[in-house]
């Protein structure tokens, strides 16, 4: 970002699923809105189960969007709970939930120049390339400043943990 002063974001907007990525891009995002003076803006995009063509067609179509929607805003609710707790960020908040492939949704909402959009890097090694799509689009199509933030030393320590699990191997729980 540089050339680019930081004094001037209005918004700060991130997207918000629950992953542990998107949570540790919320509590960045938290922190960065309190340092600017910016309102914090939370994204929670939403589709029915398999997306909109398949929704149409699928059993899940039985239940209308406005279930889906209640629910994707019974998730962000649950999130911006769990981090900021009943006190709240400590700025102004308007949470949003969208419906829409997060990428487009983020991207459509950070749609002010003095934005700043604040998504989850995804995995890191080999798994990057099946992951990030929502990064990768944020980063090519957005009018304003990206932040992509790496993902928790936590979350690889997790997939570590889960793997073992799934192939029966011994674990050392020294360690954590």
């Amino acid at each position: 970002m540089s050339g680019y002063d930081a004094s001037v974001v209005g918004r700060v907007v991130v997207g918000v699923s629950g992953s542990l990525g998107s949570v540790t891009a919320l509590r960045w995002a938290g922190t960065l809105a309190r340092r600017l003076g910016a309102e914090l803006w939370p994204v929670l995009a939403w589709e029915p189960p398999g997306g909109d063509p398949a929704g149409r067609r699928s059993p899940a179509a039985a239940v209308p969007a406005e279930e889906w929607q209640r629910l994707a805003g019974g998730r962000l609710v649950a999130v911006l709970e769990e981090i900021f707790g009943a006190r709240g960020p400590g700025v102004p908040m308007h949470a949003l939930v969208v419906r829409g492939t997060p990428g487009r949704a983020l991207v459509a909402v950070a749609d002010r120049e003095n934005d700043l959009l604040v998504v989850g890097a995804g995995r890191r090694g080999l798994q990057r390339a099946f992951s990030g799509r929502v990064c990768r689009h944020c980063l090519t199509h957005a009018d304003c400043p990206v932040l992509a933030v790496p993902p928790s030393p936590l979350e690889s320590q997790l997939l570590t943990v889960h793997r073992r699990n799934a192939w029966h191997l011994p674990m050392d729980t020294r360690g954590l």
